[in-house]
């Protein structure tokens, strides 16, 4: 069964938040389905502070546990050296029920 893996991330800083979507979309992303997701969704939500979440979705929980242990650990510790303050990660993982278009 598909599981999404679901990053919240907040700020109060406009220029973070900037800085933190380019991250995501020109390279992050990429990465994360190099090491074996699925698909990658990022979504900026109207709140304050500023709030972005990225969800991946990865084939079951055995290909995110294969994430997890081989690549998760060197990609966060790349997202906190380019925002080592300012910036806050909820994270949160899921089994896909249903889905409708």
């Amino acid at each position: 069964m598909p599981v999404d893996y679901v990053v919240r991330i907040a700020t109060d800083s406009q220029s973070h938040c900037i800085r933190m979507e380019r991250w995501l979309l020109d390279g992050h992303f990429a990465d994360v389905i190099a090491a074996g997701a699925l698909s990658a969704r990022l979504t900026r939500f109207d709140d304050a502070p500023l709030t972005l979440e990225a969800t991946y979705r990865f084939a079951s929980r055995e290909a995110f546990a294969a994430y997890e242990r081989d690549h998760a650990p060197r990609l966060r510790a790349e997202g906190r050296a380019l925002f080592p303050e300012g910036v806050r990660f909820e994270r949160r993982l899921g089994e896909v029920l249903g889905e409708q278009a």
